[in-house]
């Protein structure tokens, strides 16, 4: 039994030969199904094998770390066991020196066991770039892929790694020169992938300059020859992945991967052809490929949407790729979350385009699949399908009206209470958008969604930029002189106190600006002027704001003045004369002698 192959093992008194086969039984063991790494787990073998590691015979050394490999790359094994103790670590670093098989065996039990931030900076500060680096030429095939595929867990998303592989060498050659040379298109397919993968964390933390020629000529080819048809599955999802990871934030990479070798559509065939021309003979490779394809699909969003980020052109051509909108609209609904979220994530980069909402967004009604993804949808999801929701709502795309009849304010003004500060932002920038030029019932339709109670809470929020958006949908809601009298008469008092509120708190210039904007419309109502007229406090203030030291204040709080007096209206002599007692006509002389232009003319 298992515990007895343990008792065996961990006995100083057996012969060595007896545990060295010990651990090669049990390894043998670990190698069958997930269960029996369970029980394997559950008997404590991984700190017997740890133990194992402090004997001086290296035969039986290879023995535990051959096991201890196969029970980490198992998915069941929690990969915290391998950082219960420090010295572990630092005793595995030292054990590299010993043969090829250490070497092999050690790498491979980090690239697996180190998964996020925390095990990155364990293993960095333990000195795993110093001790794994010259193992990236070593003669052994094996070794030289387990060490890179260290390299590429440790570099990824991690700056301070990326940052030090740069300088370091192996006999007198430079890692990313080392990298390039791995992916040269003789190399094994693996090794290739992941030096790519190396090359492209090191240019997304800014080790390596984006219009280097290792990335330009090197990478970013290789990354597009791994989506062709003729690579296996896993090849072109982890390829288009990657390349999707390395130009999404620079639009020259974006255009430059947009025209090597006709990407674009042979991203296409993502959504066709699961299996490589390769694997069309293989039976059991066929059935794996259909039940992974789903990922195949995730892949093919994820880079259509870093390579439609930023430029027009492309993202014409990736919507008359064929069939392109019924792929994402189909891959809106599937059952796959993270399907889900990659064609969210497409959509939403396609939506950046004026020309693309206003025709295929159109004609596909896309609106309708985007509004029941935001129905309880988990909240990665609905942060970008609700920003994309905001460029559908832009007062230039058609599908705004089918999308408010389908109950999108009740939807927004309930993410506008989100927790999640995105969802929040969101949910106000929709309806700052929705009420933009807008009919009268609408906007009486988003004040009665949001509740006087609800904008109160959005414009004491911490965060500026909800502030901003909720000042935003205000100022729109508060635009055409019948529209600002109706809002004014049902909702005056509350929006004069919230306006008091704002110029009286300490917000920054772009605040007060956008409030004294509100009150510059509210003043261009026809009885809504009144309630400013009859509030010497708010005038107090527009007074103060035309002697403030910022030149953008000053002219905000004169075109409030400069809508109360106007003389064809009723009531402005009366107006004028309440102004001119208050002083507002001396600040006018000084302003006009002042050497800024526009408050001279003003």
């Amino acid at each position: 039994s298992v515990s007895r192959l343990l008792y065996l093992l961990q006995q100083e008194t057996s012969s060595t030969e007896l545990r060295t086969e010990c651990a090669v039984v049990l390894g043998s063991l670990a190698m069958g199904t997930e269960n029996n790494v369970k029980s394997l787990l559950d008997c404590h073998i991984i700190p017997a094998l740890l133990q194992g590691l402090l004997s001086p015979d290296l035969k039986f050394i290879e023995a535990c770390l051959r096991c201890l490999r196969t029970i980490f790359i198992s998915p069941v094994t929690p990969e915290d066991l391998l950082y219960t103790d420090a010295a572990v670590i630092s005793h595995l670093m030292a054990l590299l020196s010993r043969s090829r098989y250490t070497q092999e065996y050690i790498c491979q039990i980090f690239s697996h066991c180190c998964k996020g931030p925390d095990h990155q900076t364990i293993l960095f500060n333990r000195g795993a770039v110093q001790h794994i680096a010259h193992l990236l030429v070593s003669t052994s095939y094996k070794v030289r892929m387990q060490a890179l595929k260290c390299f590429s867990v440790l570099a990824f998303e991690n700056p301070q790694v990326s940052m030090t592989l740069v300088n370091v060498s192996v006999d007198g050659e430079l890692l990313p020169q080392i990298f390039v040379k791995m992916l040269q298109r003789d190399k094994p397919i693996e090794m290739q992938l992941t030096s790519a993968k190396c090359l492209t964390s090191m240019c997304r933390a800014g080790a390596i300059r984006t219009d280097d020629s290792c990335i330009v000529l090197k990478t970013l080819p290789c990354l597009v020859r791994m989506c062709s048809k003729e690579r296996l599955l896993e090849e072109r999802v982890e390829g288009a992945e990657t390349l999707a990871y390395l130009i999404e934030t620079d639009v020259e990479l974006q255009r430059i991967a947009s025209i090597t070798d006709h990407l674009i559509v042979m991203l296409a065939d993502y959504f066709k052809y699961p299996s490589s021309v390769s694997a069309i003979t293989d039976i059991k490779r066929l059935d794996h490929d259909l039940k992974h394809a789903h990922e195949l699909r995730q892949a093919a969003f994820k880079l259509y949407a870093s390579l439609g980020a930023n430029d027009e052109d492309i993202r014409k051509k990736i919507i008359e790729t064929e069939n392109m909108m019924d792929r994402i609209v189909n891959g809106l609904s599937e059952s796959t979350i993270k399907v889900r979220l990659a064609a969210v994530r497409c959509l939403h980069s396609l939506s950046r385009s004026v020309q693309q909402l206003r025709t295929s967004f159109q004609d596909h009604a896309v609106w309708k699949p985007l509004m029941k993804v935001l129905q309880n949808a988990p909240n990665e999801i609905l942060v970008v399908a609700s920003s994309t929701l905001c460029n559908l709502l832009l007062e230039f795309s058609p599908s705004k009206e089918p999308i408010l009849e389908s109950g999108a304010i009740e939807l927004l003004c309930s993410l506008t209470q989100s927790e999640n500060l995105a969802l929040r932002v969101n949910g106000i920038w929709a309806l700052m958008n929705m009420a933009f030029q807008a009919e009268q019932k609408i906007k009486s339709d988003i004040l009665r969604g949001l509740s006087t109670e609800q904008l109160f809470q959005l414009l004491s929020d911490s965060d500026v930029n909800v502030l901003m958006k909720t000042l935003g949908l205000l100022r729109n809601l508060l635009s055409t002189r019948p529209h600002i009298d109706h809002i004014m008469s049902t909702h005056g008092k509350q929006i004069m106190q919230a306006v008091t509120l704002i110029l009286e708190g300490e917000h920054n210039i772009e605040v007060k600006e956008q409030t004294l904007c509100i009150l510059a419309n509210i003043a261009d109502g026809t009885t809504a002027k009144e309630l400013i007229m009859t509030n010497d406090d708010i005038l107090q203030k527009i007074k103060y704001y035309m002697s403030h030291s910022n030149a953008k204040l000053q002219l905000a709080a004169m075109f409030c003045i400069s809508n109360l007096i106007w003389n064809e209206e009723e009531g402005s002599q009366e107006r004028q004369d309440k102004l001119r007692d208050m002083g507002i006509v001396d600040i006018l002389h000084k302003l006009s002698q002042s050497s800024d232009p526009n408050l001279c003319d003003k």
